[in-house]
């Protein structure tokens, strides 16, 4: 390898961390993955990105969404990981086993890789666990995040849902993709038997 090809492999996350800090007002940290924290600017809600994709035909107005590997975030308000837990509650989803996790104050995610790598991918695809982090719904730089982000209550502003009606859709479809884990698979006929 050269050493200016080198140089700009080195220089690629240190340009990735500028662009999350310049274009969007949000912190990071390391250099390799570039990763940001979360419960400053944003909380996150994830999920099985299989059921992900299911809950986004479901609920077409999110905030920002990010897949890495089999997962799927979603960018929700500041505080709405606190919240996860009474509202899986409140939903009657408390005690059933949900791949459903918020990550906020002191967390981090993998930086997504920023406008390089939109247009997302168009359709799910099966994606293995060294996958880097893209966008699906990439946040707009200049844009402000605060009105895309999914609050608590009902009715919620600036074009994405409200937290409650974005965790019992995703809380509706982690619980369909275990059951469909668990189900048996249907015994396959031997050849030659009718």
């Amino acid at each position: 390898m050269t050493s200016s090809a080198h140089g700009a492999r080195r220089s690629a996350p240190a340009a990735r961390s500028r662009w999350y800090e310049r274009e969007l007002g949000w912190p990071t940290a390391g250099s390799d993955p570039v990763e940001l924290l979360t419960g400053v600017a944003f909380d996150v809600i994830e999920l099985p990105a299989v059921a992900g994709f299911a809950m986004l035909r479901r609920v077409p107005r999110t905030g920002p969404v990010a897949v890495e590997g089999p997962w799927m975030r979603l960018l929700v308000a500041p505080g709405g990981a606190d919240e996860l837990p009474e509202l899986l509650d409140w939903l009657e989803w408390g005690g059933v086993p949900l791949d459903l996790a918020a990550i906020g104050v002191g967390g981090r995610i993998t930086a997504p890789c920023p406008a390089s790598s939109w247009p997302p991918p168009a359709a799910p695809a099966v994606r293995g666990p060294q996958e880097a982090a893209v966008w699906l719904r990439p946040p707009e730089p200049g844009g402000g995040l605060e009105p895309t982000l999914p609050v608590t209550g009902f009715g919620g502003d600036g074009g994405a849902p409200d937290l409650v009606r974005l965790v019992a859709a995703a809380a509706t479809e982690c619980h369909r993709a275990r059951l469909l884990r668990a189900r048996p698979l249907p015994r396959q006929r031997r050849a030659g038997k009718g």
